[in-house]
């Protein structure tokens, strides 16, 4: 009897003992290191990303960004070799780069405009490219977005180049404008012409995009990602496409977050730069954030192939992908 009262008061114990200990929790694993290569130094153009950090956004993904701001030129390159997963490029570039074999592919759309314009002073007034006929135009070079964006305004209403001879003036279009040099300017429609007007001038600005919305910045990875991590992919395009909203939803918030990754965007130059950030958000706005249309491969490949921008046509279907898009 002694032994039977014994066994029962062993299995009380270890039963209420039992009871009183915590389950240990499954190991959590670690966040996914990722590089995302900006192509630019940092930014307020940049705040969708910096919001995605400072919110948790690739957190929720479990994943770890670190930005790489090294002005590399051939980021296509590294992507399409795997040497990097993530670049945030322009359409054009993966089209010149798919002509070459690289099997890069564009997973997001995060400039929905194409955002380069021609602008003039009030004493130059625009209101269409053939105003620009024997005038002097400056723009930063025969190269880049600005010149891409240059010629496919030209395209779009069949102007000829040499009818508007054009002046390599590097990334001075602000002075140049001011001062004379210039009858208009190429710029980056959401600086520049920010830059004027905070000077207190009224420029005339023609927006490329109104007259050909070529393919214009987005988020660049590879086949060999998307076969082999599309949760990698989407966990990063999923993070974005939440800072791009709440950064449209709540820009003075997301201005503050980007201070901390773009100190110089404060002090003198913060109403200025607030107004940068706020003409961006014009550029991104979309029904359907990050989609990328058909359509507008099509045009910027018919257009780069017959201006002599690119030599090889390729599958439009194989450069982008609309996978990683929620549908609305």
């Amino acid at each position: 009897m002694k032994k039977l009262i014994m066994v029962v008061i062993v299995l009380c114990l270890v039963a209420l003992t039992g009871c009183g200990t915590t389950p240990t929790p499954p190991p959590t694993a670690s966040p996914t290191e990722v590089t995302l290569a900006m192509g630019y130094i940092p930014n307020v153009q940049f705040a969708p990303f910096y919001v995605a950090v400072n919110k948790g956004y690739f957190a929720d993904e479990n994943l770890e960004i670190e930005f790489d701001y090294g002005m590399e030129t051939d980021l296509l390159n590294l992507v399409g070799t795997d040497a990097l997963q993530f670049a945030v490029a322009s359409g054009d570039q993966v089209i010149l780069a798919r002509g070459q074999g690289l099997p890069v592919v564009y997973v997001m759309t995060y400039f929905q405009k194409f955002p380069v314009a021609v602008v003039s002073l009030e004493d130059v007034p625009l209101q269409e490219p053939a105003d620009l006929i024997g005038r002097s135009v400056g723009i930063p070079g025969l190269w880049g977005a600005s010149y891409i964006g240059w010629l496919a305004l030209l395209y779009s209403e069949g102007i000829e180049e040499q009818e508007i001879p054009l002046q390599s003036i590097g990334y001075t279009q602000v002075a140049s404008l001011t001062e004379g040099q210039v009858d208009a300017a190429v710029v980056y429609a959401a600086n520049e012409p920010v830059q004027l007007r905070q000077a207190g001038y009224d420029p005339h600005i023609i927006y490329v995009a109104d007259y050909m919305n070529l393919v214009s910045n987005g988020i660049i990875s590879n086949e060999k990602t998307i076969a082999e991590r599309p949760e990698l992919v989407d966990g990063l395009v999923g993070a974005v496409l939440r800072g791009i909203q709440y950064t449209i939803d709540h820009p003075q918030e997301a201005f503050e977050i980007c201070l901390e990754y773009v100190p110089e965007a404060g002090g003198e130059n913060r109403q200025t730069q607030m107004a940068v950030l706020e003409e961006s958000i014009k550029f991104w706005r979309s029904e359907r954030l990050g989609y990328s249309d058909p359509s507008a491969w099509e045009i910027s490949q018919k257009f780069m192939l017959e201006v002599g921008l690119a030599e090889t046509e390729t599958d439009v279907e194989e450069m982008f992908t609309n996978q990683f898009i929620v549908e609305p």
